[in-house]
């Protein structure tokens, strides 16, 4: 079990793909928690918990989150217009 926090931030858009692709490769085969501001940090992950005032609002991969259309799906949609 491993656990990392918003380790892209800082980076530019290709850096911060190279250090995905990175750290897929090592979470592989592991539970690993991912604390995320960066949406397309997570957007593949297995199981995806969204926190809103520090209550559990939303689980589920981000496909059931999309279809959802609630918190997660706002963000995301927020987050992605703005790129």
């Amino acid at each position: 079990c491993g656990k990392i926090g918003e380790a892209t931030s800082a980076l530019d858009s290709e850096s911060e793909r190279q250090v995905q692709d990175a750290l897929e490769r090592l979470m592989e085969g592991r539970t690993t928690l991912v604390i995320a501001h960066r949406l397309s940090t997570i957007e593949n992950a297995n199981r995806i918990v969204v926190l809103d005032h520090g209550r559990v609002v939303e689980n589920g991969s981000h496909t059931e989150l999309m279809a959802q259309n609630g918190l997660y799906a706002s963000l995301h949609r927020l987050q992605f217009s703005q790129a």
